[in-house]
């Protein structure tokens, strides 16, 4: 790259006393026409290395869990078993009474057959030492405000596990999962599922050694997955997830399916109890029958930030505040930034994932939090949570056989045109850099990662 290309980048992006070195600037010189690129590097005293737009503003994306995952290591027990979060059950009424099952902000109950911990079959199981019938079949989420997706989320999100509903009364990641088996070339596949959703098949089975091209669309609010593309024939058999509109309600026809598992009589409806947003949640009444305590909230952190898991990043804003609400949550996230001192008005947050486009936050907004954090007594444990360059979680295919490979350590993100990468990384000399990376407006999805990866291979290498 010539210096009469470099000089522009100069001008427009990095301060005098943080100049971009050449080496940088032509591997982000790689990324697609028209992206804006913000990149700040800091040396272990604070020093900038380098400095490109570091006070623009850009979409996070997934960076936003950096975030919401800090405010809950400093504001939360996470150590502790999660007794707070688990689900219970309760019965309602006398004769045939109603059951009542209950969420609390747990991301991990499961009714997975192989289940272990966090189960719900062990609910079922108290149910059916105290009644053989039961009426109506009740999803209580109230615990958290009805705020299932966040504002400016894309609507065409809804229907996967990545944007499914959020609520306190969480099962299997309220996702469905389709396993989809293929049929005789040029017929239709096989489809099975737990009879939840509706299915209009319009999948084929291809040639035997033909590339897999199916999908599963849902419209919000419907009930009918229509599946499309093909599968090859010679193809095991492939899961297809899709997400959930109604958590509780989701929740409540698994449970009726496994108390008659269990014996019971499931004479009545499956309903649901919501609590309108703006409103308190009301204290329950009802004495509990049984109750489940998951393992403390660090294990699910881990998974959280290792997998870019957006629900739990979600359960977790609502948990930061008594009263389970999108606005008490970012509060504390407000409250924890100012004690890291970071300015309001070099961050926006309209969620605790990064699936909303009106996220917004700077380079320096990003490392002055991870700086701080480093100096916090749970930093070390917030840090091991994040992926690892080529060996875990979001980042076990990059930087494979580059000098970063298991030396950096970092959260990524991508949205629609929006790609980051943000953490800590160990560099040539054995200095530790502390760096946020930020792409927006890449053209037709193309990917930055590619030149945000090499960018920070040159300053590794080169310090």
């Amino acid at each position: 790259m010539t210096w009469s290309l470099l000089l522009p980048l100069l001008l427009l992006g990095a301060p005098a006393d943080a100049p971009l070195p050449p080496e940088v600037a032509e591997a982000l010189a790689k990324a697609p026409p028209g992206t804006r690129i913000g990149l700040v590097v800091v040396d272990s005293q604070g020093r900038e290395i380098v400095a490109l737009r570091p006070d623009e503003r850009f979409i996070p994306a997934s960076n936003t869990k950096l975030f919401t995952t800090a405010a809950a290591f400093a504001t939360l027990d996470v150590a502790a078993p999660d007794a707070a979060g688990g689900a219970t059950v309760a019965l309602e009424g006398r004769g045939t009474p109603d059951v009542v099952l209950a969420g609390h902000g747990d991301a991990r109950l499961s009714s997975a057959p192989d289940c272990h911990v966090d189960c719900l079959a062990e609910l079922a199981a108290a149910v059916a030492r105290q009644t053989r019938a039961v009426g109506d079949v009740v999803g209580d989420d109230r615990a958290f405000a009805d705020e299932r997706w966040p504002q400016g989320m894309s609507w065409n999100n809804m229907a996967g596990p990545y944007g499914t509903g959020i609520s306190a009364l969480t099962l299997d990641d309220n996702i469905v999962t389709l396993t989809v088996a293929p049929g005789a070339p040029g017929m239709p596949p096989k489809v099975t599922g737990d009879g939840y959703y509706r299915i209009d098949n319009g999948a084929t089975t291809g040639a035997a050694e033909s590339r897999r091209t199916l999908a599963a669309a849902r419209l919000p609010g419907s009930d009918l997955v229509r599946l499309t593309g093909s599968i090859a024939a010679a193809s095991a058999p492939y899961p297809l997830a899709v997400g959930i509109d109604d958590p509780a309600h989701r929740a409540a026809w698994r449970f009726a399916q496994m108390l008659r598992a269990a014996g019971v009589k499931v004479n009545g409806r499956i309903t649901v109890r919501h609590r309108p947003p703006g409103t308190d949640a009301a204290p329950t009444s009802l004495p509990v029958l049984a109750r489940l305590t998951p393992a403390p909230l660090a294990e699910d952190l881990r998974q959280t930030n290792k997998m870019s898991q957006n629900l739990h990043a979600e359960l977790l804003l609502r948990r930061l505040a008594p009263g389970g609400s999108v606005g008490a949550g970012q509060a504390v996230v407000d409250g924890v930034l100012a004690r890291a001192g970071v300015a309001k008005e070099t961050y926006e947050f309209a969620d605790g994932a990064g699936m909303s486009s009106y996220n917004r936050v700077t380079p320096r907004a990003t490392v002055a939090l991870l700086r701080w954090a480093d100096s916090q007594p749970w930093g070390t444990a917030w840090r091991a949570t994040f992926p690892v360059a080529a060996t875990d979680g979001t980042l076990a295919r990059r930087f494979i056989g580059t000098p970063l490979a298991g030396r950096l350590w970092a959260k990524t993100g991508t949205l629609n045109a929006a790609n980051a990468l943000a953490g800590t990384m160990t560099a040539a000399s054995g200095r530790t850099l502390t760096f946020a990376a930020y792409a927006n407006d890449m053209p037709g999805g193309a990917s930055a990662t590619g030149a945000i990866d090499a960018a920070l291979v040159a300053i590794a290498v080169a310090n």
